[in-house]
């Protein structure tokens, strides 16, 4: 079959071996696939992981190991992409994201969704609605990494919200929490971006016009990745407030944390969250992706792909089985 694999390198094979199902799981035909910064950092050496790369994609099911999941067979589905243990105290509580022993789709232990075929536990699976296109759903894990900082903190009516970076996962951020009526101020370099979030019903300015708003905002969420960015959300946050932090800084240098502890901060780290609040936000049209996507090419110009998604531009690369 044909698949997209790192492995000392980027390479689009044709002859690559076929997903053997285990006890438990679901063979899918993968339709859609989105490329993702992660799969990028991969190919750079993060995680140290070799083999079929992706993990943001729809699908139809096509077989199951268990004849008690038939009902599964012919569905469209997304699915979460952490496959735990079942044996542990956090897949016991439904945090399987955490399991120790987990793997995760694409990126660690698992081979993952850029090829014709793939497996999943059925339990990962969540079925498409009716009314929801593929083009919607692919962007689901995005959104409910996104949709984690609601499970994760108490965002109050009269709270008022900063979000810092306007790339593919502070627009992601921006989408949702629009979507839910959080009272948004969404800051960032670039104003055609920030228009996307606008649009979706956030306040928006760009940084260079935040001068005066030290330790204004209740809850101010980090997503653009740089040491920078980490500090200027830090110095936005009010006495006793919560910064969450939805990217991974890899700091060369020491962070001046003082004013976590002078200002009694809560600092909360936030990664992958739930699909199946992001679903009914498709379900319901309150979201809209489209203008998150910049091009849907084929599969097999999946290499292509990659390098548009290099580009500063870019937002979102689609891949069509």
């Amino acid at each position: 079959m044909k698949a997209l694999v790192y492995d000392e390198g980027l390479k689009f094979v044709e002859n690559y071996k076929e997903p053997v199902l285990k006890a438990g799981d679901a063979l899918i035909k993968t339709t859609l696939m989105g490329i993702c910064n992660t799969d990028e950092e991969i190919t750079k050496g993060y995680m140290g992981y070799k083999g079929v790369l992706g993990h943001e994609f729809t699908g139809v099911v096509v077989d199951v190991f268990n004849g008690a999941d038939k009902k599964w067979i012919g569905k469209r589905v997304v699915g979460e992409i952490n496959a735990g243990c079942k044996n542990c105290t956090w897949c016991a509580s439904g945090l399987e994201r955490h399991c120790p022993n987990r793997g995760t789709l694409g990126i660690w232990q698992k081979e993952g969704c850029f090829s014709e075929y793939f497996t999943l536990p059925v339990s990962n699976l969540l079925e498409i609605p009716d009314n929801v296109s593929d083009e919607e759903a692919v962007f689901t894990e995005p959104l409910a990494a996104a949709y984690e900082i609601i499970e994760q903190v108490h965002i109050k009516p009269t709270d008022k919200v900063a979000l810092l970076g306007d790339g593919k996962l502070g627009l992601s951020i921006a989408l949702v929490l629009g979507a839910l009526n959080i009272n948004l101020f969404h800051i960032g370099k670039h104003q055609n971006k920030l228009d996307i979030s606008r649009n979706a019903g956030n306040k928006t300015m760009l940084l260079s016009e935040i001068k005066g708003l030290e330790g204004s905002f209740d809850v101010v969420i980090e997503a653009t990745g740089s040491v920078g960015g980490f500090e200027t959300s830090l110095s936005l946050t009010k006495p006793r407030g919560i910064l969450v932090l939805k990217s991974t800084i890899a700091a060369k240098e020491g962070l001046n944390l003082a004013s976590v502890v002078i200002n009694e901060i809560t600092v909360v780290g936030s990664r992958c969250g739930q699909f199946a609040p992001v679903i009914r936000l498709f379900e319901k049209k309150t979201i809209d992706v489209k203008p998150l996507i910049t091009k849907i090419l084929p599969f097999e110009n999946a290499i292509e792909g990659f390098e548009l998604n290099r580009q500063k531009d870019t937002l979102k690369v689609i891949l069509r089985a």
